[in-house]
């Protein structure tokens, strides 16, 4: 990767604010097969980072309540796979809600001619997960 600079800024971690903290954290360990590298607080002040595989982290938190509004704009965050297919299922086993199933896309007016493969869910805090595969994005 030519433009990977050798110190920041760079992606670190998404956070969310969990509905129930141990189920979110079960999830995304057995649903997405993520594991928890490192965690703190107590009671209703708990968090965890979950590593992804690569370096980067989703960060939940406690604290949300049934009916809050979402603290900010990010519309979804996408998980890059190989295996989408698999971890899409994986994910709908362990609880998430399907919103798009696997599907093909070749984007129109795109920069050139590029097919990737995307499915999306919606995890037990609410945040919409996309699944994304393509050798070459």
């Amino acid at each position: 990767m030519a433009n990977v600079r050798p110190y920041g800024p760079g992606f670190h971690h998404i956070a969310i604010r969990a509905l129930d903290f141990e189920a979110t954290v079960r999830f995304y360990e057995e649903g997405l097969g993520m594991t928890r590298h490192f965690g703190w607080g107590e009671g209703d002040s708990r968090a965890a980072l979950m590593d992804t595989g690569d370096g980067n982290y989703i960060e939940i938190f406690t604290g949300r309540k049934e009916g809050d509004i979402p603290e900010g704009g990010i519309l979804h965050y996408a998980l890059r796979t190989s295996t989408l297919d698999a971890d899409y299922a994986r994910a709908v086993a362990a609880g998430a809600t399907p919103v798009i199933e696997p599907k093909d896309v070749s984007p129109p007016n795109a920069d050139r001619p590029i097919t990737f493969r995307v499915a999306f869910v919606r995890g037990l805090a609410g945040e919409t997960i996309e699944f994304f595969q393509n050798d070459e994005l």
